[in-house]
């Protein structure tokens, strides 16, 4: 596959084609991409599929048992966060990441919200019970969280800093763990929330949306200039769209 791609490039390169380069190139990106959505893919699809099985209530029962049915843990609730501290740390530390921290807060905001609005548009749909008996199971909301984050973090230190890139994914996964064993989730909910979270940021950092937009980042489309006079004092701003 590899050697039928390359001869795909040279064959456009020989002909001097513009358009057959863009051409080769945009089916290399959408295949690189389809790739990439195979593990999220994967992890939704094995959600429905367990998805109030007697598989996940046996397992859900056997985890309860090993615990213990009184076993409380709060660690769920901020272990879903240590990927975005992990992030802006590495950013101060001087870790060489894929893109400028505001690019990375502005993809991990606009990640987020479609992870949050479809997660809760879920739960709303789906009337599923959580082990505990209180409702909307159905994703599980700290899990794609914990995900999203998780895969921003992978985005931005995959190729310069591996070890940093994986350990939030452990964090999510614990995060997971965590649900259930404080039985507010099945497994179901925790697998389709992971592929949720991380399908989001595949595509984010696919499209790269407002790519062109930092205003932290010297342009000839921002201008920024303090104004002062007798009366006043404040800044101008402006970008040219």
């Amino acid at each position: 596959m590899f050697r039928l791609r390359f001869l795909y490039i040279i064959i456009a390169l020989l002909v001097q084609s513009p358009s057959a380069i863009t051409q080769v190139s945009d089916t290399i990106k959408r295949r690189g991409f389809a790739r990439r959505i195979i593990a999220p893919a994967s992890l939704i699809g094995g959600g429905i599929l367990v998805n109030n099985s007697q598989f996940e209530q046996n397992l859900q029962h056997r985890i309860q048992v090993a615990v213990g049915e009184n076993f409380h843990s709060d660690v769920d609730d901020y272990l879903q966060y240590v990927p975005i501290i992990q992030l802006y740390i590495s950013d101060l530390a001087g870790v060489e990441s894929r893109n400028h921290w505001f690019d990375q807060t502005k993809y991990l905001l606009i990640s987020n919200l479609i992870t949050s609005s479809i997660t809760h548009g879920i739960k709303k749909l789906t009337p599923k019970l959580r082990p505990n008996g209180a409702p909307d199971a159905f994703p599980s909301g700290h899990t794609s969280f914990a995900f999203n984050n998780a895969a921003v973090l992978y985005q931005e230190f995959n190729h310069t800093a591996p070890v940093l890139a994986y350990s939030g994914f452990l964090i999510s996964t614990t995060t997971a763990v965590y649900r259930m064993m404080n039985n507010r989730h099945w497994l179901s909910d925790v697998l389709f929330g992971a592929g949720l979270g991380i399908l989001s940021v595949e595509l984010i950092y696919w499209i790269e949306p407002f790519k062109s937009f930092n205003p932290f980042i010297k342009s000839d489309a921002i201008s920024c200039q303090p104004i002062m006079s007798d009366n006043y004092y404040g800044i101008y701003f402006s970008y040219k769209f």
